[in-house]
Protein backbone atom coordinates (compact mmCIF):
# COMPACT_ATOMS: atom_id res chain seq x y z
CA UNK A 1 0.00 0.00 0.00
CA UNK A 2 1.37 3.43 -0.95
CA UNK A 3 1.64 6.26 1.57
CA UNK A 4 -1.22 8.04 -0.19
CA UNK A 5 -3.50 5.01 0.05
CA UNK A 6 -2.49 4.47 3.66
CA UNK A 7 -3.34 8.07 4.54
CA UNK A 8 -6.65 7.86 2.69
CA UNK A 9 -7.62 4.72 4.60
CA UNK A 10 -6.62 6.35 7.86
CA UNK A 11 -8.61 9.48 7.04
CA UNK A 12 -11.79 7.55 6.22
CA UNK A 13 -11.40 5.54 9.43
CA UNK A 14 -10.77 8.43 11.81
CA UNK A 15 -12.06 11.79 10.51
CA UNK A 16 -15.37 13.61 10.28
CA UNK A 17 -14.99 16.26 7.57
CA UNK A 18 -16.83 19.60 7.60
CA UNK A 19 -19.34 20.32 4.83
CA UNK A 20 -19.13 16.72 3.62
CA UNK A 21 -21.58 13.86 3.08
CA UNK A 22 -19.91 11.45 5.50
CA UNK A 23 -21.32 8.27 3.95
CA UNK A 24 -20.40 9.35 0.42
CA UNK A 25 -16.92 10.23 1.67
CA UNK A 26 -16.46 6.70 3.03
CA UNK A 27 -16.86 5.41 -0.53
CA UNK A 28 -14.73 7.99 -2.34
CA UNK A 29 -12.05 8.88 0.20
CA UNK A 30 -10.14 12.17 0.30
CA UNK A 31 -8.30 14.20 -2.30
CA UNK A 32 -5.08 14.64 -0.34
CA UNK A 33 -3.19 17.87 -0.98
CA UNK A 34 0.55 17.73 -0.52
CA UNK A 35 2.02 21.15 -1.32
CA UNK A 36 1.30 24.58 -2.76
CA UNK A 37 3.11 27.07 -4.97
CA UNK A 38 1.63 30.46 -5.85
CA UNK A 39 -1.91 29.92 -7.14
CA UNK A 40 -1.29 26.19 -7.60
CA UNK A 41 -1.66 23.21 -5.28
CA UNK A 42 -0.49 19.64 -5.86
CA UNK A 43 -2.10 16.46 -4.61
CA UNK A 44 -0.29 13.45 -3.19
CA UNK A 45 0.15 11.97 -6.67
CA UNK A 46 1.83 15.15 -7.90
CA UNK A 47 -1.10 16.41 -10.01
CA UNK A 48 -1.28 20.19 -10.32
CA UNK A 49 -4.47 22.22 -9.77
CA UNK A 50 -5.20 25.90 -10.08
CA UNK A 51 -6.67 26.76 -6.68
CA UNK A 52 -9.30 29.13 -8.04
CA UNK A 53 -11.03 29.55 -4.68
CA UNK A 54 -7.85 30.62 -2.82
CA UNK A 55 -8.38 27.72 -0.40
CA UNK A 56 -11.57 28.92 1.26
CA UNK A 57 -11.76 32.44 -0.21
CA UNK A 58 -8.69 33.30 1.80
CA UNK A 59 -5.13 32.84 0.54
CA UNK A 60 -4.36 36.33 -0.76
CA UNK A 61 -0.59 35.97 -1.23
CA UNK A 62 -0.58 32.43 -2.60
CA UNK A 63 0.45 29.09 -1.12
CA UNK A 64 4.23 29.48 -0.87
CA UNK A 65 5.02 32.91 0.59
CA UNK A 66 8.31 32.47 2.43
CA UNK A 67 8.03 35.84 4.18
CA UNK A 68 5.07 34.53 6.16
CA UNK A 69 7.03 31.42 7.09
CA UNK A 70 9.89 33.61 8.25
CA UNK A 71 7.59 35.88 10.26
CA UNK A 72 6.10 32.86 12.02
CA UNK A 73 9.50 31.31 12.75
CA UNK A 74 10.97 34.56 14.11
CA UNK A 75 8.00 35.05 16.43
CA UNK A 76 8.10 31.40 17.48
CA UNK A 77 11.70 31.84 18.53
CA UNK A 78 11.03 35.07 20.42
CA UNK A 79 7.63 34.52 22.07
CA UNK A 80 5.78 31.46 20.72
CA UNK A 81 2.67 32.08 22.78
CA UNK A 82 1.23 34.53 25.20
CA UNK A 83 -2.27 35.68 26.01
CA UNK A 84 -3.71 39.17 26.39
CA UNK A 85 -5.98 38.40 29.35
CA UNK A 86 -5.89 40.55 32.49
CA UNK A 87 -4.02 43.46 30.96
CA UNK A 88 -1.19 41.48 29.38
CA UNK A 89 -0.11 42.27 25.83
CA UNK A 90 2.66 41.79 23.27
CA UNK A 91 4.11 43.76 20.37
CA UNK A 92 2.59 41.92 17.37
CA UNK A 93 -1.00 42.31 18.58
CA UNK A 94 -0.48 45.96 19.53
CA UNK A 95 0.99 46.80 16.14
CA UNK A 96 -1.69 44.83 14.29
CA UNK A 97 -4.52 46.66 16.09
CA UNK A 98 -2.97 49.96 15.10
CA UNK A 99 -2.61 48.74 11.51
CA UNK A 100 -6.20 47.52 11.26
CA UNK A 101 -7.53 50.85 12.50
CA UNK A 102 -5.31 52.60 9.94
CA UNK A 103 -6.60 50.40 7.08
CA UNK A 104 -10.23 50.85 8.15
CA UNK A 105 -9.73 54.62 8.02
CA UNK A 106 -13.14 55.30 9.55
CA UNK A 107 -13.79 57.15 12.80
CA UNK A 108 -16.44 54.56 13.68
CA UNK A 109 -13.75 51.85 13.76
CA UNK A 110 -11.09 52.58 16.36
CA UNK A 111 -10.96 49.45 18.55
CA UNK A 112 -10.04 45.79 17.91
CA UNK A 113 -10.93 42.52 19.65
CA UNK A 114 -9.21 39.30 18.50
CA UNK A 115 -10.63 35.82 17.88
CA UNK A 116 -9.40 32.68 16.12
CA UNK A 117 -11.86 32.71 13.23
CA UNK A 118 -14.62 34.57 11.45
CA UNK A 119 -17.24 32.44 13.17
CA UNK A 120 -15.87 33.43 16.56
CA UNK A 121 -15.70 37.06 15.47
CA UNK A 122 -19.40 37.08 14.56
CA UNK A 123 -20.23 35.17 17.73
CA UNK A 124 -18.32 37.82 19.66
CA UNK A 125 -20.42 40.54 18.04
CA UNK A 126 -23.58 39.03 19.49
CA UNK A 127 -22.18 39.00 23.00
CA UNK A 128 -20.56 42.42 22.60
CA UNK A 129 -23.82 44.03 21.48
CA UNK A 130 -25.88 42.31 24.14
CA UNK A 131 -23.36 43.31 26.82
CA UNK A 132 -23.45 46.90 25.58
CA UNK A 133 -27.23 47.13 25.52
CA UNK A 134 -27.54 45.66 28.99
CA UNK A 135 -25.00 48.21 30.18
CA UNK A 136 -27.05 51.00 28.60
CA UNK A 137 -30.26 49.82 30.27
CA UNK A 138 -31.77 48.44 27.05
CA UNK A 139 -32.26 44.75 27.90
CA UNK A 140 -34.91 44.29 25.18
CA UNK A 141 -32.61 45.42 22.35
CA UNK A 142 -31.27 41.97 21.45
CA UNK A 143 -32.69 40.88 18.06
CA UNK A 144 -30.46 40.72 14.98
CA UNK A 145 -31.54 41.29 11.40
CA UNK A 146 -29.77 39.11 8.84
CA UNK A 147 -30.61 37.83 5.36
CA UNK A 148 -31.60 34.52 3.80
CA UNK A 149 -28.59 32.90 2.11
CA UNK A 150 -26.22 34.83 4.39
CA UNK A 151 -23.20 33.06 5.81
CA UNK A 152 -21.74 34.30 9.10
CA UNK A 153 -20.17 31.15 10.51
CA UNK A 154 -21.03 27.89 12.23
CA UNK A 155 -20.87 28.43 16.00
CA UNK A 156 -24.23 28.46 17.77
CA UNK A 157 -24.52 32.24 17.60
CA UNK A 158 -22.91 32.87 14.21
CA UNK A 159 -24.69 29.81 12.81
CA UNK A 160 -27.97 31.35 13.92
CA UNK A 161 -27.15 34.52 11.98
CA UNK A 162 -26.37 32.41 8.92
CA UNK A 163 -29.33 32.07 6.57
CA UNK A 164 -28.60 28.73 4.89
CA UNK A 165 -31.03 25.89 5.65
CA UNK A 166 -28.44 23.10 5.96
CA UNK A 167 -26.57 25.14 8.57
CA UNK A 168 -29.71 25.14 10.70
CA UNK A 169 -31.27 21.77 9.93
CA UNK A 170 -31.06 19.32 12.87
CA UNK A 171 -28.71 21.69 14.76
CA UNK A 172 -31.70 23.34 16.50
CA UNK A 173 -30.78 26.72 15.05
CA UNK A 174 -31.42 29.63 15.18
CA UNK A 175 -30.76 29.70 18.91
CA UNK A 176 -30.81 33.48 19.31
CA UNK A 177 -33.40 36.12 18.36
CA UNK A 178 -32.77 36.75 14.64
CA UNK A 179 -34.99 37.66 11.69
CA UNK A 180 -33.84 36.69 8.20
CA UNK A 181 -34.92 39.13 5.51
CA UNK A 182 -35.22 38.53 1.76
CA UNK A 183 -31.95 37.69 0.05
CA UNK A 184 -30.86 40.74 -2.01
CA UNK A 185 -30.22 38.78 -5.23
CA UNK A 186 -32.10 40.43 -8.09
CA UNK A 187 -31.65 37.58 -10.60
CA UNK A 188 -33.24 34.98 -8.33
CA UNK A 189 -35.59 36.99 -6.11
CA UNK A 190 -36.70 39.88 -8.27
CA UNK A 191 -40.35 39.68 -9.33
CA UNK A 192 -41.22 39.46 -13.04
CA UNK A 193 -41.38 42.98 -14.45
CA UNK A 194 -39.68 44.48 -11.41
CA UNK A 195 -36.69 46.74 -12.11
CA UNK A 196 -33.55 46.52 -10.01
CA UNK A 197 -34.40 49.88 -8.42
CA UNK A 198 -37.89 48.61 -7.55
CA UNK A 199 -36.36 45.43 -6.10
CA UNK A 200 -34.08 47.52 -3.89
CA UNK A 201 -36.99 49.62 -2.71
CA UNK A 202 -39.06 46.53 -1.93
CA UNK A 203 -36.25 45.12 0.24
CA UNK A 204 -35.84 48.40 2.09
CA UNK A 205 -39.60 48.59 2.71
CA UNK A 206 -39.51 45.02 4.03
CA UNK A 207 -36.61 45.85 6.36
CA UNK A 208 -38.34 48.95 7.73
CA UNK A 209 -41.65 47.12 8.12
CA UNK A 210 -39.85 44.38 10.10
CA UNK A 211 -38.17 46.95 12.34
CA UNK A 212 -41.47 48.68 13.06
CA UNK A 213 -43.34 45.41 13.54
CA UNK A 214 -40.79 44.05 16.02
CA UNK A 215 -40.21 47.48 17.57
CA UNK A 216 -36.97 49.45 17.06
CA UNK A 217 -36.35 49.15 20.80
CA UNK A 218 -35.87 45.36 20.29
CA UNK A 219 -33.57 45.42 17.23
CA UNK A 220 -29.90 45.44 18.19
CA UNK A 221 -28.08 45.16 14.87
CA UNK A 222 -28.26 44.44 11.16
CA UNK A 223 -25.49 42.13 9.92
CA UNK A 224 -24.57 41.49 6.32
CA UNK A 225 -21.74 40.55 3.98
CA UNK A 226 -21.09 43.31 1.41
CA UNK A 227 -21.16 40.46 -1.15
CA UNK A 228 -22.80 37.21 -0.03
CA UNK A 229 -20.03 34.79 -1.00
CA UNK A 230 -20.94 31.42 0.51
CA UNK A 231 -24.57 31.93 -0.50
CA UNK A 232 -23.48 31.94 -4.15
CA UNK A 233 -21.54 35.21 -4.74
CA UNK A 234 -24.68 37.32 -4.56
CA UNK A 235 -24.20 41.02 -5.30
CA UNK A 236 -26.42 43.66 -3.68
CA UNK A 237 -28.68 45.64 -6.01
CA UNK A 238 -27.79 49.28 -6.59
CA UNK A 239 -28.65 51.52 -3.65
CA UNK A 240 -29.21 48.64 -1.24
CA UNK A 241 -26.40 49.28 1.24
CA UNK A 242 -26.84 53.07 1.56
CA UNK A 243 -30.56 52.40 2.08
CA UNK A 244 -29.90 49.84 4.81
CA UNK A 245 -27.48 52.21 6.52
CA UNK A 246 -30.08 54.99 6.49
CA UNK A 247 -32.59 52.70 8.20
CA UNK A 248 -30.04 51.70 10.83
CA UNK A 249 -29.26 55.34 11.60
CA UNK A 250 -32.97 56.23 11.70
CA UNK A 251 -33.84 53.53 14.24
CA UNK A 252 -30.59 53.40 16.28
CA UNK A 253 -29.60 49.94 15.01
CA UNK A 254 -25.93 48.96 14.78
CA UNK A 255 -24.74 48.13 11.26
CA UNK A 256 -22.33 45.19 11.05
CA UNK A 257 -20.26 44.47 7.94
CA UNK A 258 -19.09 40.86 7.78
CA UNK A 259 -15.86 41.34 5.82
CA UNK A 260 -14.45 37.88 6.52
CA UNK A 261 -14.28 37.20 2.75
CA UNK A 262 -14.41 40.70 1.25
CA UNK A 263 -11.78 42.30 3.49
CA UNK A 264 -8.21 43.18 2.45
CA UNK A 265 -8.63 43.53 -1.28
CA UNK A 266 -10.99 40.91 -2.66
CA UNK A 267 -13.24 43.51 -4.30
CA UNK A 268 -10.42 45.82 -5.41
CA UNK A 269 -10.87 47.94 -2.27
CA UNK A 270 -9.53 47.50 1.26
CA UNK A 271 -13.02 46.60 2.51
CA UNK A 272 -16.32 45.83 0.86
CA UNK A 273 -18.14 48.63 2.66
CA UNK A 274 -15.95 51.11 0.78
CA UNK A 275 -16.89 49.46 -2.51
CA UNK A 276 -20.60 49.84 -1.84
CA UNK A 277 -20.59 53.22 -0.14
CA UNK A 278 -21.65 52.69 3.46
CA UNK A 279 -20.09 53.12 6.89
CA UNK A 280 -20.57 50.28 9.41
CA UNK A 281 -20.44 50.45 13.20
CA UNK A 282 -18.76 47.04 13.47
CA UNK A 283 -16.60 45.03 11.05
CA UNK A 284 -15.52 41.40 11.31
CA UNK A 285 -12.43 40.11 9.52
CA UNK A 286 -10.53 36.84 9.18
CA UNK A 287 -9.28 34.69 6.25
CA UNK A 288 -7.16 37.12 4.17
CA UNK A 289 -5.86 38.86 7.30
CA UNK A 290 -3.19 36.12 7.44
CA UNK A 291 -3.89 34.55 4.02
CA UNK A 292 -5.08 31.71 6.29
CA UNK A 293 -1.48 30.72 7.07
CA UNK A 294 -2.51 31.07 10.72
CA UNK A 295 -6.00 31.09 12.31
CA UNK A 296 -6.99 34.65 13.23
CA UNK A 297 -10.13 36.76 13.34
CA UNK A 298 -10.91 40.23 14.61
CA UNK A 299 -13.78 42.57 15.41
CA UNK A 300 -13.39 46.29 14.70
CA UNK A 301 -15.70 48.77 16.43
CA UNK A 302 -15.75 52.30 17.76
CA UNK A 303 -15.70 54.43 20.88
CA UNK A 304 -19.45 54.45 21.43
CA UNK A 305 -19.47 50.67 21.85
CA UNK A 306 -16.13 50.62 23.62
CA UNK A 307 -17.16 53.18 26.25
CA UNK A 308 -20.34 51.32 27.14
CA UNK A 309 -18.47 48.01 27.38
CA UNK A 310 -15.54 49.55 29.28
CA UNK A 311 -17.86 51.19 31.83
CA UNK A 312 -19.71 47.93 32.38
CA UNK A 313 -16.48 45.94 32.70
CA UNK A 314 -15.44 48.39 35.41
CA UNK A 315 -18.77 47.95 37.17
CA UNK A 316 -18.59 44.13 37.02
CA UNK A 317 -14.84 43.92 37.42
CA UNK A 318 -14.09 42.29 34.06
CA UNK A 319 -15.19 41.83 30.45
CA UNK A 320 -15.83 38.11 30.73
CA UNK A 321 -15.15 37.07 27.15
CA UNK A 322 -12.06 35.90 25.26
CA UNK A 323 -10.17 32.94 23.85
CA UNK A 324 -6.91 31.22 24.79
CA UNK A 325 -5.63 32.09 21.32
CA UNK A 326 -7.00 35.65 21.20
CA UNK A 327 -4.30 37.83 19.58
CA UNK A 328 -1.89 34.88 19.39
CA UNK A 329 1.57 36.41 18.90
CA UNK A 330 2.50 34.14 15.97
CA UNK A 331 -0.82 34.70 14.21
CA UNK A 332 -0.68 38.46 14.66
CA UNK A 333 2.97 38.56 13.52
CA UNK A 334 2.01 36.65 10.37
CA UNK A 335 -0.95 39.00 9.83
CA UNK A 336 1.32 42.05 10.03
CA UNK A 337 3.68 40.59 7.42
CA UNK A 338 0.78 39.47 5.23
CA UNK A 339 -0.75 42.96 5.26
CA UNK A 340 2.68 44.43 4.52
CA UNK A 341 2.98 42.18 1.45
CA UNK A 342 -0.50 43.16 0.27
CA UNK A 343 0.53 46.82 0.51
CA UNK A 344 4.04 46.49 -0.95
CA UNK A 345 2.87 44.48 -3.95
CA UNK A 346 -0.31 46.52 -4.30
CA UNK A 347 -2.46 43.40 -4.39
CA UNK A 348 -5.58 45.49 -3.81
CA UNK A 349 -4.59 47.47 -6.90
CA UNK A 350 -3.96 44.19 -8.73
CA UNK A 351 -7.52 43.08 -7.98
CA UNK A 352 -8.85 46.42 -9.18
CA UNK A 353 -6.71 46.26 -12.35
CA UNK A 354 -7.62 42.69 -13.26
CA UNK A 355 -11.28 42.70 -12.29
CA UNK A 356 -12.49 43.78 -15.74
CA UNK A 357 -10.56 41.00 -17.47
CA UNK A 358 -11.68 38.46 -14.86
CA UNK A 359 -15.34 39.45 -14.97
CA UNK A 360 -15.56 40.09 -18.73
CA UNK A 361 -13.91 36.82 -19.71
CA UNK A 362 -16.04 34.80 -17.31
CA UNK A 363 -19.22 36.60 -18.37
CA UNK A 364 -18.75 35.13 -21.86
CA UNK A 365 -19.51 31.72 -20.35
CA UNK A 366 -23.15 32.86 -20.15
CA UNK A 367 -23.42 31.94 -23.84
CA UNK A 368 -23.10 28.23 -22.97
CA UNK A 369 -26.19 26.03 -22.47
CA UNK A 370 -27.54 25.77 -18.92
CA UNK A 371 -25.62 28.84 -17.72
CA UNK A 372 -28.26 31.09 -16.16
CA UNK A 373 -26.19 33.94 -14.72
CA UNK A 374 -22.53 34.88 -14.43
CA UNK A 375 -22.01 37.46 -11.69
CA UNK A 376 -19.20 38.96 -9.72
CA UNK A 377 -17.15 41.96 -8.64
CA UNK A 378 -13.43 42.40 -8.10
CA UNK A 379 -11.75 38.98 -8.06
CA UNK A 380 -14.78 36.96 -7.01
CA UNK A 381 -17.27 35.47 -9.44
CA UNK A 382 -19.92 32.78 -9.79
CA UNK A 383 -21.54 30.82 -12.60
CA UNK A 384 -25.09 29.68 -11.82
CA UNK A 385 -26.30 26.63 -13.75
CA UNK A 386 -30.00 26.20 -14.39
CA UNK A 387 -32.25 23.66 -16.12
CA UNK A 388 -33.89 26.34 -18.26
CA UNK A 389 -32.23 29.66 -19.07
CA UNK A 390 -35.38 31.51 -20.15
CA UNK A 391 -37.39 30.79 -16.99
CA UNK A 392 -34.34 30.52 -14.65
CA UNK A 393 -35.76 27.17 -13.53
CA UNK A 394 -33.31 25.30 -11.29
CA UNK A 395 -32.53 21.62 -11.68
CA UNK A 396 -34.99 19.26 -10.01
CA UNK A 397 -32.33 17.86 -7.69
CA UNK A 398 -30.35 20.86 -6.38
CA UNK A 399 -26.62 20.33 -6.12
CA UNK A 400 -26.35 17.32 -8.44
CA UNK A 401 -25.02 19.32 -11.38
CA UNK A 402 -22.77 21.42 -9.16
CA UNK A 403 -21.18 18.30 -7.68
CA UNK A 404 -20.73 16.85 -11.15
CA UNK A 405 -19.05 20.06 -12.34
CA UNK A 406 -16.74 20.09 -9.32
CA UNK A 407 -15.63 16.52 -10.06
CA UNK A 408 -14.95 17.44 -13.69
CA UNK A 409 -13.06 20.48 -12.43
CA UNK A 410 -10.74 18.23 -10.44
CA UNK A 411 -10.14 16.15 -13.57
CA UNK A 412 -9.29 19.34 -15.47
CA UNK A 413 -6.99 20.62 -12.73
CA UNK A 414 -9.27 23.42 -11.54
CA UNK A 415 -10.56 23.80 -8.00
CA UNK A 416 -13.62 25.96 -7.36
CA UNK A 417 -16.54 25.82 -4.94
CA UNK A 418 -19.87 24.27 -5.87
CA UNK A 419 -22.66 25.97 -3.93
CA UNK A 420 -25.71 24.01 -4.92
CA UNK A 421 -25.54 24.41 -8.71
CA UNK A 422 -23.53 27.63 -8.54
CA UNK A 423 -19.79 27.44 -9.23
CA UNK A 424 -17.75 30.04 -7.36
CA UNK A 425 -14.26 31.31 -8.19
CA UNK A 426 -12.06 33.49 -6.00
CA UNK A 427 -8.36 33.18 -6.96
CA UNK A 428 -5.47 34.43 -4.81
CA UNK A 429 -4.87 38.17 -5.15
CA UNK A 430 -1.44 37.48 -6.68
CA UNK A 431 -3.10 36.08 -9.82
CA UNK A 432 -1.78 37.40 -13.16
CA UNK A 433 -3.43 38.18 -16.51
CA UNK A 434 -2.07 34.97 -18.03
CA UNK A 435 -3.30 32.93 -15.09
CA UNK A 436 -6.77 34.45 -15.36
CA UNK A 437 -6.79 33.41 -19.02
CA UNK A 438 -5.91 29.88 -18.00
CA UNK A 439 -8.59 29.83 -15.27
CA UNK A 440 -11.21 30.89 -17.81
CA UNK A 441 -9.97 28.35 -20.37
CA UNK A 442 -10.16 25.52 -17.84
CA UNK A 443 -13.57 26.71 -16.64
CA UNK A 444 -14.82 26.69 -20.25
CA UNK A 445 -13.67 23.07 -20.62
CA UNK A 446 -15.33 22.15 -17.33
CA UNK A 447 -18.64 23.67 -18.38
CA UNK A 448 -18.51 22.14 -21.86
CA UNK A 449 -17.98 18.69 -20.36
CA UNK A 450 -20.66 19.35 -17.73
CA UNK A 451 -23.18 20.33 -20.41
CA UNK A 452 -22.40 17.11 -22.27
CA UNK A 453 -22.99 15.10 -19.08
CA UNK A 454 -26.26 16.91 -18.33
CA UNK A 455 -27.54 15.94 -21.78
CA UNK A 456 -26.15 12.40 -21.67
CA UNK A 457 -27.67 11.68 -18.25
CA UNK A 458 -30.94 13.43 -19.02
CA UNK A 459 -30.67 15.68 -15.96
CA UNK A 460 -33.53 18.16 -15.68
Amino acid sequence: MTLSNSLATMDVATSLHPYTDARAFEATGPLIMDRGDGIYVYDSSGKQYIEALAGLWSVAVGFSEKRLLSAAMQQMEKLPYYHIFAGKSHEPSIRLSDKLVEIADDQRLSRVFYTNSGSEANDTIIKLVWFMNNALGRPQKKTFLARNKAYHGITIGAGSLTGLPNNHRDFDLPAIPVVHLTCPHYYRFGIDGESEAEFTQRLLVEAEHTILQKGPETIAAFIGEPVMAAGGVLLPPEGYWPGIEALCRKYDILLVADEVITGFGRLGTSFGYKKFGFSPDIVTVSKQITSSYMPLGAVLFGERIYNAVADNSHKIGTFGHGYTGSAHPVATAVALENLKIIEERDLIGNAAKLQDQFQDRLSQLAELPFVGEVRGVGLICAVELVADKASKRPFSKPGRVGTLAMQIGHEQGLIFRSIGDTLALCPPLIVTEDQISEIVARMHRVLTLTVAQIKALGID
